[in-house]
């Protein structure tokens, strides 16, 4: 009696069955992140955050939305649909320069400006430019310029101008008089003005190409010529049509572009040229405007990336001078921390002489006075300095290597190895300053945690909730919620005793007596790391729930370890990455609950290419593998990637040789699943179908898959859907049904299958 009582209760108490996470609800079933905002910003007089929110029933289309500090109250201000209700018509330099943003997958409203009043917000839709007056909530945005294909919109900084590119040359309108003006006027074929070219939209973190003096009084601006960068004749097949594409490709050892830098004022004049010094073969990383509006520094690196400087300009007569010089003997990784203080005596500057980055304050004679931030922990980049107390606001993982924190440093470098965290609570915090540092918001997310942002004062403390998103009923993610797994992390070591991090995903209804299959995931490749305390592994998930172990490491080469841990793969590629990842799957091995002859691979680019090299180095220890986009030679790859880890293809033959997975295949006997987009400008499908022949040739089997019209990500509607089915069926058939890894097929007997 007491026995049915007691299950009586527990079927009252338990909740009622979890729905299954699917692949198309992942990624065509709207946001399961919630209403999580992206793209904040403060308004200039700090009374209100505005940010971009995806659609309820559609995670990729993005709305525009505003929350006022005073009230606490949230509201739509543009509803994206109502502008463009047909869908968005795109250049094919917009299309492009999304692509390198990552933000290709994405409708609607992808970015915005504050006018420097805080009374107007802008942004391009569609290829056109429009312009919010808060004043008139209620009115449809204003079309601000009547023509198409608005490149890189913004307002001047006193807000007398807004700017764009257009057709390959820089233009301003007047707000005053509504006049537009073309500043520059030889835009066209080869040459760009006010644009980032390939490899610094790509590689270099920089997607303008054109920096407003604070005054209004000059518009810096790029103009690069690719005429003498190769082009590759870049077939795009489509589901219904082919394009051939002439792409100017500065692939490794090759010509980049001829690069200037000019001065134009915005009521127009002939350019007045910067000399960027003898040696024509060089990268214009940076451009930065000194607050007197006089001055601008920019950042010039030599082609090997050894070597890093820092030139101060005289805006009105040209003369410059070098503050600092930065060299290394493997390469010199570029950052955002330049900051020239309000006092006009001293700037800011991230390096990492040290094997670490950290920050020191320079004076502006260019004479090193301290270090701002020191030790054996290093900092993610600078957020904000407030001058008037002394301090600067940085980001680090330095009390645990997968998550991100606030930290507060005092100028004085009094705090230099004793930063004051002040984000609370385990995971990864993002923070936007308000201009003048006197509070912050807090996008802060956890394993178990969706994305929430919050209001708090500079020492950390809550001021208010903009999104506290919670994990309740009226949550997307409700319904999966008791199918969320906790993943452990935990460290193994490297050949040289450095600490690798993992994460690992036990199956769901675990049971330590059985063995289980392994999906193994990684990227592998430098500026990532995939182990973090962050909400939105759904795939990884996803897996775990279909009765795979899943795991992730972070071999050497990857981000936000210091030199010590990214030197390594200098010079030769695929060598420290595959040894450290082969350490992971030993240890998968020794544990009792694993399958050793059954573990997969899957990466995607650089993770990809990993899986290609793992396969091709150690089929003996895998079942198989899918790599998608992968690069199989580098010297198909661009020169700014490729040559600062591996210097050019004539100085290192051996090196590139050697850094293919085509050096290694005689080796690669496990299954592999190769995909790659049909449209890829990023990883030209060059590299998969080099891979396909020289395998071919060996009588080497594998499986393929292409998309038709489909750039680096895969973007085009359904195909993620797509090709995370052939993902999972991949792993499901070849390495969760695999009794033993697949011999090698002689050549005589062997056809390459689809």
């Amino acid at each position: 009696m007491r026995a049915l009582l007691f299950a009586a209760l527990t079927m009252v108490a338990l909740p009622t069955m979890a729905e299954k996470l699917t692949i198309e609800r992942i990624f065509d079933g709207g946001s399961l992140a919630g209403p999580a905002p992206r793209g904040l910003q403060i308004s200039p007089d700090g009374s209100r955050v505005s940010f971009l929110r995806p659609r309820a029933d559609d995670q990729y289309q993005l709305d525009l939305w505003s929350y006022q500090l005073k009230d606490n109250h949230t509201q739509l201000l543009v509803d994206s649909k109502k502008l463009e209700p047909n869908g968005e018509q795109l250049s094919d330099a917009e299309k492009a320069r999304r692509e390198r943003e990552r933000t290709a997958g994405l409708r609607g409203i992808v970015s915005y400006q504050w006018s420097p009043d805080g009374k107007q917000l802008l942004f391009p839709i569609g290829g056109k430019l429009y312009l919010y007056s808060l004043a008139t909530p209620d009115a449809a945005p204003r079309l601000l310029d009547s023509g198409d294909n608005v490149i890189d919109p913004r307002f001047s900084p006193k807000g007398r101008f807004v700017s764009f590119v257009r057709e390959q040359n820089l233009w301003v309108i007047d707000l005053g008089t509504g006049e537009a003006k073309q500043l520059t006027h030889d835009g066209g074929g080869s040459v760009h003005n006010g644009e980032a070219e390939f490899v610094a939209q790509e590689e270099m973190d920089r997607s303008s190409g054109y920096w407003w003096a604070p005054d209004d009084s000059f518009i810096a601006f790029e103009r690069f010529d690719e005429s003498k960068v190769p082009v590759t004749k870049r077939t795009e097949l489509y589901a219904d049509h082919t394009e051939v594409v002439d792409q100017h490709y500065p692939a490794a050892g090759t010509a980049n572009v001829a690069v200037k830098l000019g001065l134009v004022s915005p009521t127009g004049g002939q350019p007045r040229w910067i000399d960027l010094g003898k040696d024509n073969d060089i990268y214009l990383t940076r451009v930065n405007w000194l607050p007197d509006g006089r001055h601008l520094a920019y950042q010039r690196m030599s082609r090997n990336q050894q070597r890093l400087d820092l030139r101060l300009v005289d805006a009105k007569t040209l003369a410059q001078r070098t503050l600092l010089s930065e060299t290394s003997d493997t390469w010199i990784n570029l950052n955002n921390d330049l900051t020239f203080l309000k006092d006009g005596k001293s700037f800011l500057w991230g390096s990492e002489r040290s094997g670490y980055h950290h920050l020191y304050l320079y004076g502006i004679d260019g004479k090193l006075r301290h270090a701002v931030s020191e030790g054996e922990w290093q900092i993610d980049g600078v957020l904000a300095v407030n001058e008037r107390t002394g301090t600067v606001y940085v980001s680090s993982n330095r009390d645990a290597v997968p998550e991100r924190h606030i930290y507060a440093l005092k100028l004085d470098g009094s705090t230099a190895n004793a930063p004051m965290r002040i984000s609370q609570g385990a995971g990864t915090h993002t923070a936007e300053f308000a201009p003048n540092a006197s509070f912050y918001l807090d996008t802060f997310s956890s394993i178990d945690t969706p994305p929430q942002v919050s209001v708090h004062k500079p020492d950390g403390s809550l001021v208010s909730w903009i999104e506290p998103n919670k994990l309740d009923e009226k949550h997307p993610f409700w319904p999966y919620r008791d199918s969320l797994i906790k993943p452990e992390f935990g460290t193994i070591k490297a050949a040289d005793g450095q600490l690798l991090y993992y994460r690992l995903y036990k199956p769901a209804g675990f049971d330590p007596s059985k063995k289980y299959p392994v999906f193994n995931m990684f990227y592998g490749g430098p500026h990532a790391q995939l182990v973090t305390n962050a909400w939105g592994d759904y795939f990884n998930q996803y897996m775990a729930n279909q009765g795979f172990v899943v795991f992730t490491l972070d071999n050497r080469g990857m981000a936000r370890r210091g030199r010590k841990f990214e030197d390594p793969i200098y010079q030769q590629l695929g060598a420290v990455e595959v040894e450290d990842q082969l350490a992971g799957i030993h240890w998968l091995k020794s544990q009792p609950w694993v399958d050793p002859k059954r573990i997969g691979v899957f990466g995607w680019s650089y993770g990809g290419y990993m899986t290609t090299m793992m396969l091709s180095k150690a089929s003996d220890e895998l079942a198989g593998g899918v790599a998608v986009a992968p690069v199989t030679d580098w010297r198909l790859y661009d020169t700014f990637y490729a040559e600062r880890y591996l210097g050019r293809p004539q100085d290192n033959d051996s090196g590139y040789t050697r850094s293919s997975p085509l050096a290694w295949l005689d080796g690669l006997t496990s299954k592999l699943y190769l995909v790659h987009g049909m449209a890829d400008d990023n990883v030209l499908f060059l590299n998969s179908t080099k891979l396909m022949a020289e395998m071919q040739k060996r009588g080497t089997q594998f499986q393929f898959m292409a998309y038709p019209g489909a750039k680096h990500g895969l973007n085009l509607p359904g195909q993620r859907s797509h090709v995370y089915h052939l993902i999972e069926n991949f792993f499901q058939r070849e390495v969760k049904g695999a009794a033993a890894v697949a011999p090698r097929v002689t050549p005589a007997a062997a056809s390459t299958s689809s």
